[in-house]
């Protein structure tokens, strides 16, 4: 009885494995009963009960007719009852963009040589020399402490030469004088930028975004681009765009503001437009924008539009001169001076050819918006938070390595080690991220549900990031002045967070909310087929899409219980991958059938609640959202060559969001209303316990030290940063004394017995006492000319890069701008002199 009920189990386990066709299933059983009838483990009556109870419903479902006659009407009807409502616009937010890797992560079962197989992200010689000519002159002529305090935005001779070189109109195409760069060079030139000043990296990474020129790509007029195109390429047309509402906000489907279709007057003669009411805020570029791309809600109370046209949610470009548009007015946003302001309009009349698109585009705007964002946002903010990062990354690691106590370099200590290494595994992923991102919108997609987990996650692992940094530099952080690289980023990463929809909402609503629809393979299936007019073709399309998802989770329980008592390592090995990263490509695979069975039976028991449910909808999200970060670490690995100094990155990282997504797979299950269920799915998922641990602290420790480490390994992670050629610079003087350190370690080693026997004083630490003891060296024979150049460059450099603002009693910061020119000409001066 034992071999004949376990050869049950190892057979349905399979079967549910390979999704065996019903013919099998109906073989199976049969073939099942009749050996155990013939091994006299079961009698006549026995079997004759199983083939009724096991065999008839097994033949009823296996047979299509059948099952679409007898079942599958009934569930059908069932699923049209409890399907939640849903508006034209929440149908065009989840049917906006496309699905790609997260597709993959939904299914259970990852394809990784599909992923390892696509090209790395990479640049053009055209591209290439942009990004080391134009971007760096631009960053030359911008500084973040002056942009704030000196001219409350972009100096005027940096704002007109990103307008007149390019920078506006990197998207696009040559044929209207754009540069048509791809959306890796996008990404690039904004995340530069962002390593030396905000307001000019928003300002030029806005109208490459959601915005006019994107509008107009995908849904203009012929007309509309000839004519726009060329001047936004140009920048003698500043773009903005204007969606949000007061009382709108996030509910971005819900404005207010509206255009009444009706007859006016323009340029002299009588023409059909609208005559449209906003009042719009947070619009960057708007208060000196000279196009305003505007959203606003349609309609037609006297029908003047062509029978079948639906009025609804469309956008339209209105000239900023326009008579009652009003601009002009500034939010003041954090401390940052990017651009950004409220506007406004009463009774404006605009003509239809004003609508991008004109009138057949009237009422398509939201599904217009939603395609575009789903690009525009795995790009923008990911950028802009991976390159606010990376400056910190490098002005607290070098600060870590030069700034001593105790007579010990700070980074040494293990609770500033503990800050650096969440430092280098988070930015280490997050560029991961950013790279896959924009590598998926170059491949021509529109990836909806990865650009929200981009943005979300990387935004927030950025604030993380800042977060350290501040802590690690002390009280250097806390003082605001030139010589502070970091406060204005720590003052600004809540816009990051805020914008281009609130992570709050990002992470409880679409990420999952979403994705759970989109990239699942049946979900929308059955939804299309539910509202489906044609009778016939609903009733068959559903129970294609139903059974097929029965067997899909029938499947995943197989794989979850298979991996969960093997550790997944019966999964076959990934072709072409590093094989210490082996197991992390079975974890996801592992968390990826998990993931899987757990948003089926979540949406089984919750069904339409589910989207209020905030918290287990968010954890759920949380689990894809490791799971593609893990996947663009991994790529990015593998895309690098598998430099093994990079490898200390990558392993923490991974582990750490293993980590998460083990813990938001907890979290989902404790708080799942069926208990014995939850109990039920733990104990499949995870039979012999958590398996997925935090990072070590020796592991952390690794990172720490790599990145007080100069070499090529530093660099990779720094990629593309701009580092001024500036000796009033703080993260220039900090890179100049941090290079300098390994000669300085081995001058100190070299004196170190001398110091010992007291024969030598201990090399000092203040720029003063430094020039007297290399003074005294030198003049003793101690050190060598060279040796003696190092440690006054080092001290000076040091000096510099560990120093505090102080302003006038009255703090006039603006003031005292000409007073760091004069200290930069004089260290220049001292550096000169001291040279000779």
């Amino acid at each position: 009885m034992g071999m004949w009920m376990l050869a049950a189990v190892v057979a349905t386990v399979a079967l549910m494995l390979f999704q065996a066709a019903g013919a099998l299933w109906v073989a199976a059983i049969a073939l099942w009963i009749v050996v155990g009838y013939a091994g006299d483990v079961i009698d006549a009556l026995a079997a004759a009960v199983m083939l009724v109870v096991l065999g008839a419903p097994a033949v009823l479902l296996a047979s299509k007719s059948l099952r679409r006659s007898l079942v599958s009407p009934h569930l059908l009807a069932l699923f049209k009852r409890i399907l939640p409502s849903m508006s034209e616009t929440e149908r065009d937010a989840l049917e906006a963009g496309t699905t790609w890797w997260d597709a993959d992560l939904f299914s259970g079962k990852p394809d990784w040589n599909k992923l390892l197989s696509l090209p790395a992200p990479s640049l053009s010689d055209e591209e290439q020399s942009f990004l080391g000519n134009e971007v760096n002159q631009l960053c030359a002529l911008v500084d973040d402490w002056e942009s704030t305090q000196l001219w409350q935005g972009l100096s005027p001779q940096a704002w007109q030469f990103a307008r007149d070189r390019g920078f506006l109109g990197m998207i696009i195409p040559k044929q209207y004088g754009g540069k048509q760069f791809s959306a890796y060079m996008h990404s690039q030139v904004v995340m530069k930028l962002s390593t030396r000043c905000s307001a000019l990296a928003v300002q030029v990474m806005v109208p490459n975004s959601l915005g006019p020129a994107e509008l107009l790509l995908h849904y203009g007029t012929d007309a509309q681009k000839d004519y726009y195109l060329p001047r936004l390429a140009a920048g003698t047309e500043v773009p903005c765009f204007a969606l949000t509402s007061p009382y709108a906000g996030s509910d971005a489907a819900a404005i207010p503001d509206t255009g009444v279709v009706c007859m006016g007057q323009f340029e002299g003669r009588e023409t059909l437009g609208l005559r449209v009411s906003w009042t719009k805020r947070y619009i960057t570029l708007g208060p000196v924008a000279t196009l305003l791309g505007l959203a606003f809600r349609a309609v037609d109370p006297d029908k003047l539009l062509p029978p079948g046209v639906e009025p609804g949610i469309s956008c339209a470009l209105i000239p900023t001169t326009h008579a009652g548009v009003v601009i002009g007015r500034r939010h003041w946003p954090l401390n940052a001076v990017f651009q950004n302001g409220p506007t406004s309009g009463s009774d404006v009349f605009i003509p239809m050819q004003w609508v991008i698109g004109g009138q057949p585009q009237i009422g398509k705007g939201w599904r217009m918006l939603m395609e575009c964002l789903a690009a525009g946002r795995a790009i923008s903010l990911p950028s802009a938070s991976v390159g606010t990062a990376k400056l910190a990354v490098r002005g607290t690691s070098a600060y870590a390595a030069i700034r001593r106590q105790f007579k010990t370099a700070i980074g040494k200590f293990e609770g500033v080690q503990e800050a650096l290494a969440r430092m280098g595994g988070n930015l280490y992923m997050m560029d991961a991220t950013r790279k896959l991102s924009a590598l998926a919108v170059d491949l021509g997609e529109k990836p909806a549900v990865i650009s929200a987990i981009a943005k979300y996650h990387v935004t927030e692992r950025a604030r993380a990031v800042v977060n350290d940094g501040m802590d690690v530099l002390g009280g250097k952080g806390i003082c605001m002045g030139p010589s502070n690289f970091l406060a204005r980023a720590y003052q600004q990463i809540p816009i990051a967070v805020t914008v281009e929809g609130a992570n709050i909402l990002t992470r409880c609503l679409i990420i999952f909310g979403q994705g759970a629809i989109r990239a699942h393979p049946y979900v929308l299936k059955e939804m299309h087929a539910s509202t489906e007019t044609d009778g016939r073709k609903a009733l068959l399309d559903f129970d294609d899409a139903f059974f097929g998802h029965v067997g899909f989770v029938c499947a995943n329980a197989a794989r979850a219980l298979c991996y969960g008592l093997t550790g997944a390592l019966l999964k076959p090995e990934v072709r072409a991958a590093a094989e210490d990263m082996l197991r992390y490509y079975r974890a996801v695979d592992r968390l990826s059938t998990a993931f899987a069975l757990m948003t089926d039976f979540a949406m089984f028991v919750l069904g339409g609640s589910l989207k209020r449910r905030e918290r287990i909808s968010a954890r759920l999200g949380d689990i894809l959202s490791q799971m593609y970060l893990i996947s663009a670490t991994l790529k990015r690995f593998e895309d690098d060559g598998r430099p093994q100094a990079d490898a200390p990155y990558v392993h923490w990282s991974v582990q750490d969001a293993l980590a998460r997504a083990q813990n938001a797979l907890i979290g989902v299950l404790d708080n799942f209303p069926n208990r014995a269920l939850a109990l039920a799915l733990r104990l499949l998922v995870f039979p012999f316990g958590l398996p997925y641990r935090e990072p070590s602290d020796a592991l952390g420790g690794e990172v720490a030290e790599a990145m007080q480490t100069a070499g090529p390994g530093r660099e990779r992670l720094l990629a593309d940063c701009f580092v001024a050629d500036d000796f009033g610079d703080p993260i220039a003087c900090g890179e100049l004394a941090f290079a300098l350190l390994p000669q300085v370690e081995a001058i100190e080693h070299r004196f170190k017995p001398a110091v010992h026997s007291g024969a030598l004083a201990a090399i000092p630490q203040s720029l003063v006492e430094m020039r007297e003891w290399v003074a005294d060296a030198a003049a003793s024979g101690l050190i060598t000319a060279e040796e003696r150049h190092v440690l006054s460059d080092f001290a000076r450099y040091a000096d510099i890069s560990i120093q505090v603002d102080d302003f006038s009693a009255d703090l006039n910061a603006a003031a005292d701008v000409g007073r760091r020119q004069a200290m930069t000409e004089r260290r220049k001066e001292m550096a000169e002199a001291e040279a000779e």
